[in-house]
């Protein structure tokens, strides 16, 4: 009986051991109470509308049609963006701040914006809310090869456990998804949308060409299928090494090359990450990256009317 009393007490203990060794660590800017508010004037062509896209950053007001770059040492960028086709000024806000407890979040939709000038322009896109570690470079010349203007990914050669972060979930009805991409008609994409998250750890080089090569030292994702109220401290593993044959492995949201995503060379241009392999499960990595979106699918793909939640994003060490 003694014995069994004492095993007790040392798995207890080791419990308790195990919570008070934990840290988690915010990101910067991570709480998402602190913004930066732009306010852009579109073209007169299409009305000349006052538009206001935010950013994580220090809480600032900037006034005027210049391309942003993160303020602040903010490692966040987002897809509301001031694009000049053609001449014409339009911007897309998907990622707004809204009020929580006493602070604020982050709110990603997903919706349609169009553009429309007789005889010059008729572009109407699907825009999914995307919040990612990394930045954007405006503005944005074309729908076409968008994801061109994506940094995605900061410097980081940490080894957390996992992430953690409050998220709060509406799915739109629609049993499938549609495709707007502004140079074809909207067409039909089977399944039903998902907002998700994904966290990345890699170990970057770069070629003499400017390729950027990586391999997968961590890895975490999820995807969200139905609507929840808000869900505090929902923590996921960051697994290590190969993962392909762990039960938890999702290749649609953690196969090598997922996601498509781009980051900035030495040269300055953004070129396609080319992920080529897993790395051993001890490697230590050069970049962490961490993408929130509120539909699935890639670029101009979703349900309009999806939204996502965010607060209180970190690490778990």
């Amino acid at each position: 009986m003694r014995n069994r009393y004492y095993a007790s007490l040392i798995a207890l203990l080791a419990v308790m051991s195990a919570f008070a060794q934990e840290k988690f660590e915010l990101f910067k800017y991570g709480d998402m109470d602190y913004w930066v508010t732009r306010k852009i004037e579109e073209s007169s062509l299409i009305g000349g509308n006052v538009k206001y896209l935010y950013e994580l950053g220090p809480e600032m007001e900037l006034d005027g049609n210049n391309p942003y770059v993160n303020k602040g040492g903010s490692p966040w960028g987002n897809s509301n963006v001031m694009a000049k086709v053609v001449g014409i000024v339009k911007t897309n806000t998907s990622v707004y701040p809204e009020k929580r407890l006493n602070g604020k979040c982050a709110r990603l939709e997903t919706h349609i914006e169009s553009v429309k000038v007789l005889g010059l322009v008729n572009i109407t896109v699907l825009a999914s809310g995307s919040m990612f570690l990394g930045d954007m470079k405006e503005p944005i010349t074309s729908t076409k090869d968008g994801e061109k203007a994506l940094n995605c990914g900061v410097p980081f050669t940490k080894r957390p456990k996992a992430i953690r972060y409050d998220y709060k979930v509406k799915m739109s009805e629609q049993k499938d998804r549609i495709r707007l991409t502004g140079f074809s008609k909207k067409s039909v994409v089977k399944g039903r949308d998902a907002a998700i998250m994904v966290c990345y750890l890699q170990k970057r080089t770069e070629d003499a060409d400017g390729n950027i090569i990586a391999k997968r030292v961590g890895t975490a994702a999820v995807k969200y299928t139905a609507s929840s109220d808000w869900k505090n401290e929902a923590t996921y593993e960051i697994m290590y090494g190969d993962i392909t044959g762990n039960p938890n492995y999702v290749p649609e949201l953690m196969a090598l090359g997922t996601g498509g995503y781009h980051a900035r060379n030495s040269k300055g241009e953004s070129v396609m990450i080319k992920e080529n392999g897993w790395a051993g499960k001890d490697e230590t990595p050069t970049h962490i990256l961490v993408q929130f979106t509120s539909s699935i699918g890639g670029a101009f793909v979703g349900s309009p009317g999806n939204t996502l939640w965010v607060d209180n994003v970190g690490l778990v060490y």
